[in-house]
Formats: C-alpha cells, sequence, structure tokens
C-alpha cells in the first residue's frame, strides 16, 4: 500500500448491556457508557436491539405496545444530545410506533452533529418460542440501504437479519464498509446445557462468513441478563473484514467493547480474495425464488 496515502480508521464501540428497569434508568445507564465509549475514542457506537425497554416478545400481550416510540421520542433525543456533544455516530435501536397499529423494529442512525443520517426498519421478522416478533412488528419498508456518516459507511441490520447472507450482500454492494447487527438473543430455559454452545457458536460463524463472504468489518452487540425464560448471552463480538474475531465480550457483564479498524484493509481483502469480482450475477436469478421446482 502507498505509505503517501493517509490510513482510513475508525473506532467502533459496541454496548453489551442489560435491562435497568425502566425507561428513564435506562437512559442515563446508557449515558454514562456512552460517556465511557467516548473517554475511549469511539467515533461510532452501537447500541443492542430494543436498547431502551425489556425485550417485550416473549409474549403476546398489547400492553407491550406501550413500549413503544416515534423517531421523535425520548429515546432517540436523548441519543441525539449524546450524539453531538461527543462528535460521535450512534446507533440506537428503538421500538418504533410508526402509526397507529403499524410498528417496527427499527435502527436510527444518528450522525455526529446530532441529525440523523439513516434509518433501516427490521426486515426478517422472525416467529419462534419466546420470540414472538411477529406480533408486534410490521416486517421493513426501507430494504438494506446504506448509510453515510462521518465516519463510515454503515450498514444496518437488526438480529433475526443476521442469519441471512443476502442482506449481508445487499448492504456490501451498497458500498457498507462496517455491519452492525445490533441484537436480543440467549438460551430458553432449559436448552442451555444441552444445546447452549452449539447454538452461540451457529451465532458467531454466520456473522464471521457474511464479513469474510463481503470484505468488510462486522460488529454485533448483544443484551445480557436474565429477563422471562431467556437468558440473553451477551458475547458481544467485532470481526475483521479476514473473519478474525478481534474483540469479544463476556457472556454476563455489562461492559463496552471498543475496537479500531482499518478500512484500507477492506480494499486488501477483496484484492486477495476477490468475492466481488467473481460474482455470476447472470447466473443468479434463482435466488428470487422461494424454491427451485
Amino acid at each position: 500500500m502507498n505509505e503517501s496515502v493517509p490510513r482510513r480508521s475508525v473506532r467502533i464501540g459496541l454496548l453489551q448491556m442489560s435491562y435497568a428497569g425502566s425507561l428513564d434508568q435506562m437512559l442515563d445507564e446508557v449515558e454514562k457508557r456512552v460517556d465511557e465509549a467516548a473517554s475511549e475514542s469511539v467515533q461510532i457506537v452501537c447500541l443492542q436491539e430494543l436498547f431502551a425497554t425489556p425485550y417485550p416478545c416473549q409474549e403476546e400481550d398489547h400492553c407491550n405496545f406501550d413500549f413503544a416510540e416515534t423517531l421523535e421520542g425520548p429515546s432517540v433525543r436523548r441519543m441525539q444530545t449524546l450524539a453531538k456533544r461527543h462528535e460521535m455516530v450512534i446507533v440506537a435501536p428503538i421500538f418504533e410506533r410508526r402509526a397507529a397499529g403499524v410498528y417496527h423494529n427499527t435502527a436510527v442512525v444518528i450522525d455526529w452533529d446530532g441529525s440523523i443520517a439513516g434509518t433501516y426498519r427490521k426486515m426478517h421478522i422472525p416467529d419462534d418460542p419466546l420470540y414472538y416478533e411477529k406480533f408486534y412488528f410490521t416486517p421493513g419498508d426501507l430494504g438494506f440501504r446504506t448509510i453515510q456518516t462521518r465516519y463510515a459507511k454503515l450498514g444496518v441490520g437488526v438480529c433475526w437479519d443476521q442469519w441471512f447472507p443476502e442482506a449481508a450482500r445487499l448492504f456490501a454492494l451498497a458500498g457498507a464498509e462496517i455491519l452492525f447487527y445490533p441484537t436480543a438473543i440467549g438460551w430458553i430455559d432449559g436448552e442451555k446445557e444441552e444445546f447452549g454452545a452449539g447454538q452461540l457458536d451457529a451465532w458467531q460463524t454466520s456473522m464471521r462468513a457474511h464479513a469474510i463472504a463481503n470484505g468488510l468489518w462486522l460488529g454485533a452487540p448483544n443484551r445480557v441478563g436474565k429477563e422471562g425464560q431467556v437468558e440473553f448471552w451477551g458475547s458481544s463480538f467485532v470481526v475483521s473484514p479476514r473473519g478474525e474475531v478481534v474483540a469479544q465480550g463476556g457472556d454476563s457483564d455489562e461492559q463496552v467493547l471498543c475496537v479500531d479498524c482499518n478500512l484500507d484493509e477492506i480494499d486488501v481483502v477483496r484484492t486477495h480474495w476477490p468475492f466481488l469480482r467473481d460474482r455470476r450475477i447472470d447466473a443468479y436469478e434463482g435466488l428470487c425464488k422461494r424454491l427451485i421446482d
């Protein structure tokens, strides 16, 4: 690499937290963690899925819609204040009330000056035991577009999106340099001993594969703590464009994971592993079908 070319590097932070008990308490705790990240010179911080609320989807209860906010609500406003104070980009996932009867699982990307750089609405909505998200969330309608911020171009998916290689590829093709997947995933009571290690390994392996196949940086912040019948397993991590896990959190502790990401590595990796160059875009029409009969 030409040494005369300035090195493009950005310092990211993943916030791994448990629910503090109320919206006000949660926002106060997040502020402390964001201040901590700022003291570590973090430029982009990503919060966990539905960061300001408990995870509401373990049951189908209409009362849980009371946790939802608009894009102008207290959670986004507080994060805008913090972003401007620290000249930091903040990825803030919320339970969005878009209109009466229309709710989304949404990530709001706030730029360094407190303005909203863009939003992403979760596209893949699960319906599994204790993850009854289809009851709450309308599927996203914004697609897999990237969001340009002061420090990097971001692709942001939310939790269940992280399992789909099509989504990661579309973010990459749209120019994403860093993929973020804010997450709420954990072990269901009675399953941890038998299936726990394999579930966590599959979760991480899936996203490592996205980083490798697309040659970009990736960060996944996850919740910790026990809520209802789910023990959120934390283990937030950052992956390089080579698929290396360069940092990983514990499975129970709250923490801020801080990592320097050299964005120049994207070009280096993609020229040595030219997966994007060798794609057969003339032969992939079958990907738009449910099944190929």
